[in-house]
Order: structure tokens, then C-alpha cells, then sequence
């Protein structure tokens, strides 16, 4: 408006007052008209110009601060994903020479800016989507604004999509110490280059067509077999359920292929329960009550009558029976026993002459049936119970137990129990039930509380006694009715898939299985029949090399949750082969890997699918069960195959790609 005056007032100034002399007033009128309708727009174009020389000004610094927002954002997100993992308003803060977020928007040189993040969903196929969809943990949408009010109310906006930095290399495995360092069923790890995974050679068998033919002993006497145990070269039996049979046989088994087995001794004088041997010592559970556990050694054979002496024993207090006994080496060696009232024992065995003296005992949820125990840890199986496995620690000289967790599988009553060989995986075996399954696979990585059920198994009219875990990721069941040898696939632990088995008509007592160092292996069941109680059935995968190999290396710790991206692999295939990889990221558990729950995934984040011999993406899942990336803790498995048992496909590389 003052400019406006000031136009007006110049045009009745003196030079428009000379013009104006004489004229009429008509033609004063026309002009004052003539001049209401030009000037407004002059004036206009002169004010648009002026105000628009100042928007631009403004829009030039609102893109300064803009750009100087999404640089500031990336910065923070290279630093550490966890700067921008929370959803929320922020603004960029400059702390020294070090990009943050700050909470809120902020005012700044009239300016209004803001960094709001949120969370990303996408669709089965990986795309990004509005709503629906599964959370993506690894990618976060951020947008910026920058707005003004000043000459006029205008912004510039942006919508971002910010993943975790892939700047890291990862956790590279090459060498043969790298993968020596892993384990393998079916596979070798050779160093013709750097180091190099590859199918086993010189496997025989095949566990998923097992046979009888190979070799059976008859034990002594007519007694029904009811207990095994197993080491390389030494098999030993309870035979004594009744009192037709001897306690206990002990049969040598040679390394010829088919092996030749001979009873080398026996002894007498109890009904046998249970019995466990290192190859050294055995150990029989009895009913006897002044001596529950008695104590033979191997190394002691009378030439003549070809028995064993009674060296030691452990006496419980009371008129009870031992139901089972297993012992774990150390210094001094320990004995566990389980007994009729309900009670798990530790027993000294410092030496094994003599009377043994008790150590310390726990009371269980029922009966305990059989048991497996390594690594401060009892897994023990459970009978009358609703708890049909419970997990007992102890200290390093047993003297401690405690009860730590537990499982509830399906309410009968635990028959057989197996481990794993780092304790991650118990394998229980119940009795059967018309309408449920009788194999059950329970994840132990952790050892408190209810633990998970993996899979399950339907044994298909078989009443279970034993379990026993083969080579490959098998397992062999057996037990009366039915189909009484059976063998379980658990590559996929979720999915049980039966492979092979075999009818024994007399019914399976139990199990035990052996992996020689030349790659035969065996399983060695107690069976009812009286002429040939113990059969030696062969496993193994069969061919010059396996047809199939599982490696699964060590567990890599990086210290910290971080976001696990890909897995990239060189890997040589020769026709016929094949290379498959699955992953397992989990949380640390009391700050350490060591127990950590893992479970293995492919691409689309569950146990059925595995990634190529390329590697791939990893899937990002944090419910809180089961598989959980972002981790600490990673695990992976190469599934190795050939159609050809003369070659074999070659992993020479496998780099885990992570995020900070």
C-alpha cells in the first residue's frame, strides 16, 4: 500500500500538473480512469517481483538444509543402525564433528525442519506396501521436511528408504582351520588348495536301506535282552530281565567290513535294568538291593570261564532298584544313577573298587528311565510323569544337582532319550499313542524352562524302547508292533521324514549306534529272538563318496546384535552335484553363544527351503522365538550331494555378510 501511494502521489506530481493544464475535465476523468486500470497491474508485477526474488531465496536455503538432513541421516545410519531402529520425530543434530537425531522438530533460521521415521512392511514377493504385509527389520522409511511460512507458506519433502549399511565384509570361512572347526556327517574337509569342504570318501552302507544279513550274535543263554551300549569295538548287553539269561555279555566287534562279533564275556548273579560302557569299565543298574549299581572291568576276564569279576558298587539306601546308569569321564569320573523312587544319584568314582559313596541326589517328576549326560548337564527321560524329560545341572565333581528345565511332549510316558553331540538337540522317545506322535525332537540349546518341541515323528503302530542317533541326520527307532526298525531323516528338523526300516518280528529292545574312523557305521539293536538277540545293522550313506553330507560350522560369535544380510559362497559343482545352504541366527544367551536357541532357515524363513550354492539374502525375523535375525550368534549348514558316488561338489568360501 505504501508503494501503491507513492505511485499515486507521483502522478498528480508537477510534471503530470503541466500536462494536465488547459485539458478539460473529460479528458482528466479518462486519464485518473485509464490510470485505475493500468496501475494496479503494474504495481502487482512490481510486487511479485520483489516477493518472488525472496521465495527463491528462501527455497535455495530450505535446499541446503534439506540436503544437509539426508546426509546427516545416512551418517547416523552408517554409524550404527540402532540410531534410527526407533520410529519417531527427529531433527539432525551436529555434535561435534558427529551427526544425531535429536528428538522433535526444530525451528531454525525460519525454517521448519523434521525427520520422521517409520517402520517398512512388504508383501510375499519383497515388495514395499502401504499396509498388510510383514515388518522389515532391516529397513526403515524416513521422511524429511522442510517448510517456511515466509513470503509464502511453502516446503520441500521427501520419502526415503534407509536398509543397514552392507559395508561390512563379514565373517569370511576358508581355510582348513576355519572348517575344521565346524563339524560334518558325511563330509571331509581336505586342503588340496586353502581348505576345502567335500563329501566323506569310502562310506559303505546306506542307512535308509538297512538289512539284517550282515551280522547277529547269539548271547548266552535264553534270557530276553533288554539294554545296550556301545563303543567302537565293544558292544555290551543286559540280559538278565529274567532268569533264563545271564546280567550281562560283552561282545568284541572287529574292523573288518562285514565285522565279525564274538562274546568275549559275561557275568552273573542280577536282574540287569540298565548298562552303560566307556570301553573300559561297564556299569549294571540291577534290582539288587544292597548293590544297585555293580561295577565290572573290561580289562579283567577270567581265561577260563571267560567272566568278569565284580570289582565295585554303589548301594542306595532302601529297598529300591536302579532303572538307569550312565557316567561321565572327568577327574574324577562321576555316576549317575536313576532308582525306583523316582530319585536321580551321583556316586564317587574316584575309584571303582569297593563301595561306592553316594555324592548327591534330586528328586525327579517320576520315574527316570533312561538318561544321557555331558557337559554339566543330565537329560533324563521320564516315565509317569506329565514332564516327560527334565534337565538336571550338576557341578564339575557332582555334588550339585539342580533341576533346570524340562519337556512336555504328549503324556505318555518317556521310553528312550538321545543327544545331540553339543547338547542342543534331545531326542525323546514315549510310548505309543493312538492320536499322537511317539518321536519327538526338543530344542536343549537352552537348558531352563518348558522346552520347545522342533518336529515330531508318527512311528505308526510301533511302541517305542529305543532311539539312537545315526550319522547324516538320521535317527533309528525301534521297538514292538508295526514296522520295529525304523529310520528317521531330520535334515529338517520341523519335518521328520521316514527313510527306511526293516520288520524284526521278535520286536527291538533297544539301540546303539557306532561311527567308525574309516566312515562304516552300525547300528547295534537287542531284539527278542532267542537264537540271535544282538543284529549289527549297517548305516552310512553308500558309494566311493557319500551321496549326501551335512557340514555345519562352528558357532560365530560377533559380539554384539547385529543385522545378518547375506551369505555368498564359492563353491565348485561337478555334474550331478549339488550344494544347499541353510543359516540359524539367534540372541546370545546369558551373554554367551554357547546356548543359544538356533534354528536353521532358508530363504523364506522357515526350515524347508535352502539357499543356492550362491548363497543369498537372509531373512530378517525378530518374534522372539525361534529363529531371530537380528543376532549375535550365527550357525551355517551346507546340505552337500551327488547323484554320482565318484565326484563330489567342492565349498572352497562361505562369508557371512552382517550390519552394525
Amino acid at each position: 500500500m505504501e508503494l501503491s501511494r507513492q505511485v499515486i502521489k507521483y502522478i498528480f506530481s508537477t510534471k503530470w500538473a503541466s500536462f494536465l493544464h488547459g485539458q478539460s475535465l473529460i479528458e482528466l476523468l479518462m486519464a485518473i480512469a485509464f490510470s485505475g486500470i493500468v496501475l494496479p497491474a503494474i504495481i502487482t508485477a512490481f510486487v511479485s517481483s520483489h516477493e518472488g526474488k525472496a521465495q527463491q531465496e528462501k527455497r535455495v536455503d530450505a535446499a541446503l538444509l534439506f540436503t544437509q538432513a539426508i546426509e546427516a541421516v545416512r551418517s547416523v545410519r552408517e554409524a550404527d543402525w540402532s540410531n534410527i531402529a526407533v520410529n519417531g520425530t527427529y531433527h539432525p543434530l551436529l555434535s561435534g564433528s558427529t551427526w544425531q537425531l535429536a528428538p522433535e522438530n526444530e525451528v531454525i533460521y525460519g525454517f521448519t525442519r523434521s525427520v520422521v521415521i517409520a517402520d517398512v512392511f512388504r508383501d510375499a514377493a519383497g515388495a514395499i506396501v502401504s499396509s498388510g504385509g510383514k515388518l522389515d527389520y532391516s529397513t526403515k522409511k524416513v521422511i524429511i521436511t522442510v517448510s517456511w511460512t515466509k513470503p509464502y507458506t511453502s516446503s520441500l519433502s521427501t520419502t526415503e528408504y534407509f536398509s543397514r549399511y552392507l559395508g561390512n565384509a563379514g565373517n569370511i570361512q576358508t581355510t582348513d582351520v576355519d572348517f575344521n572347526a565346524g563339524t560334518g556327517e558325511g563330509t571331509a574337509v581336505t586342503k588340496t588348495d586353502n581348505g576345502e569342504v567335500v563329501l566323506a570318501p569310502h562310506g559303505k552302507g546306506d542307512w535308509c536301506d538297512p538289512n539284517l544279513s550282515i551280522t547277529s550274535v547269539d548271547l548266552p543263554k535264553s534270557g530276553v535282552a533288554n539294554a545296550i551300549s556301545a563303543v567302537i569295538g565293544n558292544v555290551v548287553s543286559g540280559t538278565g530281565e529274567n532268569s533264563s539269561g545271564v546280567s550281562f555279555a560283552s561282545v568284541d566287534v572287529d574292523n573288518n567290513h562285514p565285522p565279525d562279533a564274538t562274546v568275549s564275556g559275561t557275568f552273573d548273579g542280577y536282574k540287569t535294568n540298565d548298562v552303560f560302557t566307556d570301553g573300559n569299565y561297564a556299569y549294571i543298574a540291577t534290582d539288587n538291593n544292597a548293590k544297585e549299581v555293580v561295577i565290572l572291568d573290561l580289562n579283567q576276564l577270567d581265561p577260563i570261564t571267560k567272566k568278569y569279576a565284580e570289582l565295585g558298587y554303589f548301594n542306595i539306601s532302601g529297598n529300591l532298584d536302579a532303572e538307569s546308569v550312565f557316567v561321565v569321564p572327568g577327574s574324577p569320573d562321576i555316576g549317575f544313577v536313576t532308582a525306583s523312587d523316582n530319585t536321580l544319584r551321583t556316586f564317587n568314582l574316584q575309584s571303582k573298587i569297593g563301595s561306592r559313596s553316594q555324592l548327591a541326589s534330586k528328586v525327579l517328576a517320576g520315574k527316570g528311565v533312561e538318561m544321557v549326560v555331558f557337559n554339566g548337564y543330565a537329560y533324563v527321560a521320564i516315565a509317569g510323569a506329565t514332564q516327560e524329560m527334565q534337565i538336571v545341572s550338576y557341578n564339575n565333581i557332582g555334588t550339585v544337582l539342580s533341576i533346570t528345565g524340562y519337556a512336555d511332549v504328549n503324556g505318555q510316558a518317556a521310553t528312550s532319550i538321545a543327544m545331540n553331540t553339543d547338547g542342543s538337540r534331545a531326542y525323546l522317545a514315549t510310548a505309543a499313542d493312538a492320536s499322537k506322535k511317539e518321536l519327538f525332537i526338543v530344542n536343549t540349546s537352552a537348558k531352563t524352562g518348558n522346552r520347545p518341541i522342533i518336529g515330531s515323528f508318527e512311528a505308526s503302530g510301533m511302541n517305542p524302547t529305543g532311539v539312537a542317533v545315526a550319522t547324516y541326520l538320521k535317527l533309528v527307532l525301534v521297538g514292538h508292533g508295526g514296522e520295529e526298525y525304523k529310520v528317521i531323516n531330520i535334515v529338517n528338523e520341523a519335518v521328520p521324514v521316514y527313510c527306511g526300516g526293516l520288520n524284526i518280528d521278535s520286536g527291538a529292545n533297544g539301540v546303539a549306534t557306532v561311527s567308525e574312523p574309516d566312515s562304516d557305521s552300525y547300528a547295534y539293536t537287542i531284539t527278542g529272538d532267542a537264537t540271535s538277540e544282538l543284529k549289527i545293522i549297517e548305516g552310512g550313506p553308500g558309494g566311493i563318496y557319500t551321496t549326501e553330507g551335512i557340514f555345519t560350522s562352528s558357532i560365530i560369535d560377533l559380539g554384539e546384535d547385529v543385522a545378518v544380510n547375506a551369505l555368498h559362497a564359492t563353491v565348485t559343482k561337478p555334474s550331478g552335484t549339488d550344494v544347499q545352504f541353510q543359516i540359524a541366527v539367534a540372541k546370545a544367551v546369558a551373554g554367551s553363544c554357547a546356548s543359544a536357541d538356533f534354528f536353521f532357515v532358508g530363504p523364506d524363513g522357515t526350515g524347508s527351503t535352502y539357499f543356492p550354492s550362491i548363497g543369498g539374502v537372509i531373512p530378517v525375523d525378530q518374534d522372539g522365538t525361534g529363529y531371530e535375525n537380528p543376532g549375535r550368534c550365527i550357525h551355517y549348514r551346507a546340505v552337500l550331494t551327488s547323484s554320482d558316488s565318484e565326484v563330489t561338489p567342492v565349498i572352497s568360501e562361505v562369508g557371512i555378510n552382517y550390519s552394525p
